[in-house]
């Protein structure tokens, strides 16, 4: 065995289990204790300037410059009471993770002496060098002047580090010198706005008292977790998040004994204490358990605005990866580091509420209710038929494409999942002149055991193979992945509903125009069977992974889009263009942007991974298998030496065995090679990204399987790499 993979064994073997401290007292007693909440706001504040910061959030107005000098004092006081002594603007550029710089508060006054110094101005806004950042040819490399702006609708929070002080985070947006918006925050932001308008609007329909409907998320995320020395012991999982070689276990998760089994002692430590962690941040987790495969583990919250639950999932994400530092984990976010096992995806469950308390997807058989609630449900069912190589696109990684379309994952083939009393409500609704159908009344079970009392049911199985499923009274988008920035999908989600509820709105008042209030449900129900009649080829009740369903989708004429950089068209097609601009969330030169910048993280990652296959294979691999192979060469001559010529042919076809897998290795990694240097001689990105889909990509597959059976051969003493059984099993 390696030295280095012995040593990683050895000390994952002896980790003891770290002290967590515990604070006192109930949840609620700590919960949001880093958070500037509205309470501390309140507190600190004049009446005068909380209202008008209250106003500012709710309205997305701008805080006026007195105002913003107080709401800084007090966010100074509070933080440096909380042992802060910097602050930083926290956004998310389109790197797909978060940015920060910190600055300190302490300043030197005229006379010398030390002060603590924190001007509205400076929450305001911050000018960290936007040519450092991907802006998809926004921004030329010289042009370096980028804004941060405060985004008060997302509280700010401090952020402790291992030596005990804090900072100070202030949510903010990115956007260029000339008003471009450089992040994946700025058109959440916008979505939520245009959805809200929209979607009120029709609300208004049905209930006059509805002044604002807010878009919910709660997002689930998966997650893998190994120990930090076996981590390090694998240069693929250090620099592409992924094992490019690895045989498949002889026991991974075929038993399903994993998945919702006892949580080791050690991860237990790792989840309360970062649990911990989370609480007084105020993101509200509620869930955890082990998911399917081994190693695997899940985490869920309550359900929250969705511009927060964006925010938070990503604040979680940075939140996990430092609190398993100090367990000597490393978090796997990647959405498939391990092969022959279940990825790990980031479920986005999303709803929309009015402020009358009303969930707008959740159904109901008091009339109003039901059809405000049909007409919500089928709105969406359009917007996501309309749109739905759109919503492919952002879930078009190039990590995410190990795991989509297997059968583990939702598939490629975007799909709507309603389940059999939504589905018999639609049809009923497309089939019969009265729509009189019960949509709200409760299921009951009786399970026939002495004791257990009859279970509820929901009024919707669940389809784990669906990417977009209704699930009772939201619409869970299983499709994201675990890497992904949720910000992204979700703002799509929203601009597309908001324009399907805008067109409805003009569908319906001109048609009341023409025929009077007195039909107004007829009105609505035919405007409701004329989209679902256009738009019902993408539900599906069955089995997403089967080879039947992509046959039966192409008959239906649905997407299957299963390569990064063709899916990721969809960003500058003149469709989403036209509707993202009629929206006002993104423009077309922000849209290309998108587009450019997703083009060339997949160029990146993909070279990256290509690299590391190249240097691993053959630095690491090829030259174990020569010299097991020149051992066994020696083996085979002393026993032809000895006249034991029969016994050493086993030995001589181990060899040429060997042989024949070096050379296939070695053959194919120039090849890779080749076909790399000409994607990089491309002048078009396009292109670029094409070849190294196309032409680099496969020889990932044939190089590692070569591999993969090596590791089967080799003397496991001297096989290089950890396997997947220390990787996985070595608590």
């Amino acid at each position: 065995m390696s030295e280095l993979r012995w040593k990683a064994i050895q000390v994952a073997q002896s980790r003891a289990i770290p002290e967590v401290e515990i604070p006192s007292g109930k949840v609620s007693d700590y919960y949001r204790s880093n958070t500037f909440t509205d309470e501390v706001m309140k507190e600190l504040l004049t009446a005068e300037s909380y209202e008008k910061v209250s106003q500012a959030i709710r309205s997305g107005e701008n805080i006026e410059g007195k105002v913003a000098d107080e709401v800084a004092a007090a966010m100074k006081t509070w933080a440096i009471s909380k042992g802060a002594t910097h602050y930083t603007h926290w956004f998310q550029p389109l790197t797909g993770g978060t940015a920060e710089k910190h600055d300190s508060f302490f300043d030197v006054a005229g006379d010398g002496q030390a002060i603590e110094k924190f001007k509205g101005s400076a929450l305001v806004q911050q000018e960290p060098d936007a040519s450092s950042f991907p802006s998809g040819g926004l921004r030329a490399t010289f042009e370096a002047r980028g804004y941060t702006a405060w985004n008060p609708s997302t509280p700010a929070f401090i952020l402790y580090n291992r030596a005990g002080s804090g900072t100070l985070c202030i949510p903010s947006v990115f956007f260029s010198y000339s008003g471009e918006l450089l992040d994946a925050k700025s058109p959440l932001i916008n979505s939520t706005a245009c959805l809200d308008k929209a979607a009120t609007s029709v609300a208004k329909i049905f209930d006059e008292k509805v002044t604002r409907v807010t878009a919910t998320c709660g997002i689930e995320q998966e997650y893998f977790l190994i120990d930090k020395a076996l981590y390090l012991s694998r240069p693929d999982l250090v620099m592409c998040g992924r094992t490019v070689f690895g045989h498949s276990l002889a026991k991974g998760q075929q038993l399903e004994d994993h998945y919702f089994g006892s949580i080791p002692s050690r991860v237990n430590a790792f989840m309360v204490d970062f649990e911990f962690e989370a609480l007084k941040l105020g993101i509200p987790l509620r869930t955890r358990h082990n998911e399917v495969a081994p190693g695997q583990f899940e985490v869920a919250p309550t359900f929250e605005e969705v511009n927060v639950a964006s925010d938070h999932n990503i604040l979680l994400m940075d939140v996990m990866k430092k609190v398993a530092s100090k367990h000597n984990f490393q978090v796997l976010f990647h959405e498939k580091p391990f092969a022959g096992i279940n990825g790990s995806g980031k479920h986005n469950n999303w709803s929309v509420s009015t402020d009358t308390g009303v969930n707008l997807l959740s159904p109901s058989d008091d009339p109003n209710r039901k059809l405000m609630f049909i007409t919500f449900l089928v709105n969406v069912i359009k917007a996501v038929y309309d749109h739905a190589d759109m919503l492919r696109a952002t879930v078009a990684t190039a990590s995410n494409e190990h795991r989509l379309g297997a059968n583990e994952a939702p598939p490629a083939i975007m799909s709507i999942f309603l389940g059999s009393t939504m589905t018999r409500v639609l049809e009923e609704l497309e089939n019969k002149e009265n729509f009189d159908i019960a949509i709200g009344e409760n299921a009951y079970v009786k399970l026939g055991i002495n004791k257990i009392p009859s279970i509820l049911l929901d009024n919707t199985d669940r389809n784990r193979t669906s990417p977009f499923a209704f699930t009772g009274n939201k619409f869970e988008f299983r499709a994201v992945g675990s890497l992904a920035n949720s910000a992204t999908p979700m703002m799509v989600l929203n601009t597309i509903v908001a324009k399907q509820l805008e067109d409805f709105k003009k569908a319906y008042d001109a048609a009341i125009a023409k025929e009077g209030d007195s039909n107004k449900e007829g009105v609505i129900l035919q405007i409701l069977k004329d989209y679902y009649k256009a738009s019902k080829n993408i539900l599906f009740e069955g089995n997403g992974y089967s080879k039947e369903w992509e046959e039966e989708a192409a008959r239906r004429g649905l997407s299957n889009i299963k390569d990064v950089p063709e899916a990721l068209k969809a960003y500058i097609s003149p469709k989403t263009i036209e509707v993202f601009e009629a929206m006002k969330v993104l423009n077309k030169r922000e849209l290309h942007s998108r587009y450019e910048v997703r083009l060339e993280n997949f160029i990146k990652k993909i070279q990256i991974e290509s690299r590391v296959i190249g240097d691993l294979a053959q630095n690491h691999v090829v030259s174990t298998a020569v010299k097991y192979q020149t051992r066994l060469a020696e083996t085979a001559k002393s026993l032809v030496d000895l006249g034991l010529k029969e016994e050493a042919d086993p030995i001589i076809n181990i060899i040429k065995t060997i042989s024949y897998r070096v050379k296939v290795i070695t053959e194919n990694v120039k090849l890779m090679t080749d076909a790399r240097k000409k994607a990089n001689n491309q002048a078009d990105v396009h292109e670029t990204a094409r070849i190294y889909s196309s032409e680099v990509k496969p020889y990932f597959d044939i190089i590692r399987r070569q591999v993969d059976k090596l590791e089967l051969m080799i003397d496991d003493q001297d096989w290089p790499l950890t396997k997947y059984r220390e990787l996985l099993y070595v608590r």
